[in-house]
């Protein structure tokens, strides 16, 4: 159930949803768990994608603050690995309950402050509430491995340890999963952490925050300081990047974005996780159900508006079923529901903000430039909240080796194409320098796993018979290639939150050395 009231302004109702969460009149750009700190720096504004409306502002933090938050952190993390983790576990589950706790009221902020529809703000924060479930049964498996010794009375084991202090950069787009993702395997396996959310969605970052020391204040073993949220600009991002007190680094959001923090976090030999740009493909097959694909395609193309990084961007259509798709498409285009995204049945809400309804033109500009036939991609002014920047998803017929194809334009454009045969389709669907997700519709069940195999997608999610995007949190999230290598949630994601130990006990009374090497 929403908590969503349309008879109230937008700011009004953000300002009752921050109440809700306990959070200052005064917004505060630094939060030490319940402590919160103003900023000093250049003032950040928070507007609404819905209809522009300024919905907080406030001061933003500074590399001063970001040090002092490091600090703190770093004294934390000291005492927290001296916590066993079934413990550890406890504050995770508890951080769980508080989520479902304030559900709907977190749901409604991330769309205020994000302008993805309700329905896709709730299955945001259940996804908190997910891998808060996962992590819990983790803190009791955080296995290692006992393994044979060739030499006579030695026992040899791989042990795992805390890493230290944990830095996450996210993006607007899913502005509380992903620090969950990094925050909640991170707490389970003995770290502390440093968030730097994106100065577009700070508001949802707080609110999080606040739900996590709402869950804090329950136990008695929890160190000042543990969890740490510092709001900036890419400023801090870089010093954030910089530190040699990160010992791990999870950043989330553009290729761009990606190159300038890669090499600075590998340039003092820290730890880095990188998860980037998609461009996301589907392979529809001849045998493929037509009505499945219709029904997938639209929500992986235009969920989120487009701005998602395993939103489908490319069709790869066997040429005897493209004018068939197609115009199924156009049809189910031109009747999606498009508007505010605080009311029951809207299924397409506005792009973030004005520069990026300007990059969708951009793209729709050069795939016309390129010989491509576009369908909607225009902005809609009428029955839609004024000051908004809400689109018709587009669809473009191209030749998917167009340059323009190779580019990922966080909106909701799909390219399409055609294809003869499936050593085609992979290709194609290879050639993009992003390696995030990809699918293939088929019912034949050799393409369904030549697509699967080392030979098939190179991406790190290939999904068959459903779309690119909606992955579950059981699996470990990532891709390869310009998305950058890393993986977050499931699995054994949680490898990369803790250091490797190998360890040799001799408890003989000889000193045999390995590979037969005699030094006598």
């Amino acid at each position: 159930m929403s908590v969503a009231n349309l008879d109230l302004g937008l700011r009004e109702q953000t300002a009752a949803l921050l109440k809700h969460f306990g959070l200052p009149e005064t917004l505060c750009a630094s939060g030490a768990g319940d402590l919160w700190r103003t900023g000093r720096g250049e003032v950040i504004e928070v507007h609404s994608p819905i209809d522009g409306a300024l919905i907080g502002a406030f001061a933003s933090a500074e590399e001063l603050d970001l040090g002092r938050a490091l600090a703190q952190a770093e004294t934390a993390f000291h005492a927290w690995r001296l916590v066993p983790a079934p413990q550890r576990g406890q504050f995770v589950r508890a951080i769980g309950e508080a989520l479902r706790r304030s559900k709907s009221q977190l749901a409604t902020l991330i769309t205020l402050e994000n302008g993805k529809i309700l329905a896709e703000a709730e299955g945001e924060v259940q996804e908190m509430i997910d891998i808060c479930e996962f992590a819990v049964g983790l803190s009791r498996q955080l296995y290692g491995l006992t393994i044979a010794s060739e030499r006579p009375a030695h026992r040899l084991t791989e042990n795992w340890h805390p890493l230290g202090v944990v830095g996450v950069i996210s993006a607007f787009n899913f502005p509380a999963a992903v620090w969950s993702w990094n925050a909640i395997l991170s707490l389970v396996c003995g770290n502390a952490v440093v968030w730097k959310p994106s100065e577009k969605t700070p508001l949802t970052a707080m609110a999080c925050h606040a739900v996590a020391c709402e869950a804090a204040r329950e136990f008695d073993f929890i160190p000042d300081g543990l969890l740490q949220l510092t709001v900036g600009g890419p400023l801090l991002g870089q010093a954030l990047a910089r530190d040699r007190r990160i010992a791990l680094l999870s950043a989330t959001g553009s290729t761009r974005m990606g190159r300038m923090v890669g090499p600075v976090v590998a340039s003092r030999f820290g730890r880095c996780m990188l998860e980037l740009g998609g461009n996301n493909a589907a392979i529809i097959a001849p045998t493929a159900d037509l009505e499945l694909v219709r029904r997938a395609v639209v929500f992986s193309a235009v969920g989120t508006c487009g701005q998602r990084c395993t939103t489908l961007r490319r069709l790869i259509v066997h040429e005897r079923l493209m004018p068939q798709l197609i115009d199924q498409l156009k049809i189910t285009y031109s009747q999606l529901p498009v508007g505010n995204p605080l009311q029951a049945g809207t299924l397409v809400g506005p792009l973030i903000d004005e520069t990026a309804f300007e990059a969708m033109q951009d793209a729709l500009q050069g795939a016309r430039a390129a010989g491509g036939s576009v369908f909607g991609g225009q902005r809609i002014q009428a029955d839609v909240p004024a000051g908004g920047f809400y689109v018709q998803p587009a669809i473009v017929e191209i030749d998917l080796n167009a340059p323009i194809v190779q580019q990922e334009t966080f909106a909701p454009i799909l390219y399409c194409g055609t294809y003869r045969d499936l050593e085609e389709a992979i290709a194609l669907q290879n050639s993009v320098p992003q390696g995030l997700s990809s699918a293939i519709f088929t019912n034949d069940v050799r393409e369904a796993e030549w697509f699967c195999s080392s030979c098939g997608s190179d991406c790190g999610i290939a999904n068959v018979n459903l779309g690119t995007s909606g992955a579950e949190i059981g699996g470990a999230f990532g891709g390869e290639k310009e998305t950058g290598g890393g993986r977050e949630s499931g699995s054994d994601a949680w490898k990369n939150y803790m250091r490797r130990m190998t360890s040799t006990v001799n408890y003989g009374n000889q000193l045999p050395l390995a590979q037969g090497i005699r030094f006598e």
